[in-house]
């Protein structure tokens, strides 16, 4: 069957088709779940599917993706739209194939510190599951109680512990996966080690659903310190605080997760939240939250006092300590609701900025200049000890028309900074659909070109989650949306 054979499959025909073809699959075509599947957390985008495919086993995966690959269909992967980059969102119409009904924790290996987990698992829930075996799963994105395994794959998500413990990709040893023309393949193997072939496994996580749907993961896990300890560090000058992440590495320290946050973070977030018993003196304007984890409660304290002298270093005012779960919940409670906090304020526009660490001075200096110049108010928070800086850009009051001229010059300029200070355009959420037009600044055209072959290798009608990543090659700089 060729791409020709696809005008009898586009909009109800394709839900008819597929209950003709599969009778047990479950299929939906109601207009209320299809705008389910229609918008993730990026901004206010909005793009119906035709139809929403909730597989449940590899291979219903592999039936509706060898039909779709013969009648030339677009396919979207889709999780707990969650993400921030658009990556979800189903551009070409066609499929939604949801990871819902894929949801299941197949196995616990204590023996190997491994699981086996479907891609719709939610990220707490597995973390729980594993927990509860003396295990621990690290990977900790702020929506870890809402996103999905699968979506954490295919964006190759961080989070606040990455610091210490890793990405996605680092606790990955192999992936079930469907490829676009239906083949189940497994992509490396349940070892800590293996040097067998092409890493097919790296290929695939952050690849964002472009290359294959990945059904099923193999999984590392680590002992699970179970103590940990968290630090409030206010400073009066962002800078110091900048300044201070690399002086804490510098200096011996390890902290499991280092976090800064503007004022302006904090502040939206405890006005969003409710809650206000948050101390902030009138000079503070940003703070460091520093996390240090052990497997023993008299390993905490000794960490503690090492970065307290480093802090010394930079000015840091005097830090509050979190010892017990209620005060240590609250902290984090606060940090996680940041983004959702900007979100309700000002219509906005976040980037996933990441440098080397060493040079967060700079790249706030960056944000702030540009801002400046295009009068752009922003708030800046994130994974200071990865150098993954989240810049939001508020509208506020700027009328649209102005807001929607600027912005693309501003985040082009705000990139172009990143780049000079070594870093990309991504740290952890990925390039999907709204970051595409910005992949020129980070690759020539020989290395877009060879990823766009290994596209192809992989989905040569292009019907995985089309349109995302890579700008086509005759479109350059323009804004390929």
């Amino acid at each position: 069957m060729t791409a020709d054979s696809t005008q009898a499959f586009h909009g109800p025909h394709i839900a008819a088709a597929l209950r003709l073809e599969f009778p047990h699959l479950e299929v939906l075509d109601t207009l209320d779940i299809r705008e389910a599947h229609s918008a993730d957390h990026t901004e206010d985008l909005r793009f119906l599917p035709d139809v929403v495919v909730q597989p449940r086993s590899t291979a219903e995966v592999s039936d509706v993706l060898r039909w779709a690959h013969g009648h030339a269909v677009p396919v979207t992967p889709a999780g707990a739209w969650t993400g921030l980059s658009g990556g979800a969102l189903p551009v070409r119409a066609g499929i939604s194939l949801s990871t819902k009904r894929l949801d299941r924790v197949v196995r616990i290996d204590e023996l190997n510190h491994q699981v086996v987990v479907q891609p719709g698992v939610i990220v707490q829930v597995l973390q729980e599951a594993v927990q509860e075996k003396g295990l621990f799963y690290a990977v900790d994105p702020a929506s870890r109680g809402t996103c999905t395994i699968g979506g954490n794959l295919a964006e190759n998500s961080g989070g606040p512990r990455a610091v210490k413990y890793g990405v996605t990709k680092d606790w990955a040893l192999n992936l079930e996966v469907v490829l676009a023309d239906g083949t189940v393949i497994q992509t490396g193997a349940d070892t800590l080690k293996n040097s067998t072939g092409y890493n097919l496994t790296q290929l695939m996580v952050g690849s964002e659903g472009t290359l294959g749907f990945i059904t099923e993961a193999t999984l590392k896990l680590l002992p699970w310190p179970k103590f940990n300890a968290l630090l409030l560090v206010p400073f009066a000058d962002p800078a110091d605080a900048c300044r201070a992440v690399a002086g804490l590495f510098i200096d011996g320290n390890q902290p499991s997760a280092l976090e800064f946050m503007e004022r302006s973070a904090i502040e939206l977030a405890m006005a969003f939240t409710g809650d206000r018993q948050l101390p902030l003196d009138a000079d503070t304007a940003a703070h460091l939250l520093i996390e240090v984890d052990g497997f023993r409660e008299e390993d905490l304290m000794p960490q503690l006092e090492r970065i307290a002298a480093s802090l010394e270093r930079f000015n840091a005012g005097e830090p509050l300590l979190a010892l017990d779960d209620a005060a240590k919940d609250q902290l984090w409670n606060l940090r996680r609701k940041v983004g959702e906090a900007v979100k309700a304020h000002s219509t906005y526009k976040e980037e996933d900025t990441v440098v080397p660490r060493g040079h967060l001075p700079e790249l706030l200096g960056a944000v702030k200049r540009i801002g400046a110049e295009h009068g752009f108010d922003s708030v800046c928070y994130g994974h200071a000890g990865d150098g993954n800086l989240h810049v939001n850009i508020l509208r506020g009051d700027m009328p649209e028309t102005q807001w929607n001229e600027t912005l693309p010059t501003a985040i082009r300029e705000l990139f172009q900074a990143v780049i000079r200070l070594g870093g990309t355009l991504s740290g952890e959420h990925g390039i999907g659909w709204v970051q595409k037009p910005f992949m020129d600044l980070r690759f020539s055209p020989a290395e877009l070109d060879l990823q766009r072959r290994i596209k192809d290798a992989f989905d040569p009608v292009h019907i995985l989650n089309p349109d995302k990543i890579l700008p086509a090659p005759e479109q350059g700089q323009a804004d390929c949306a």
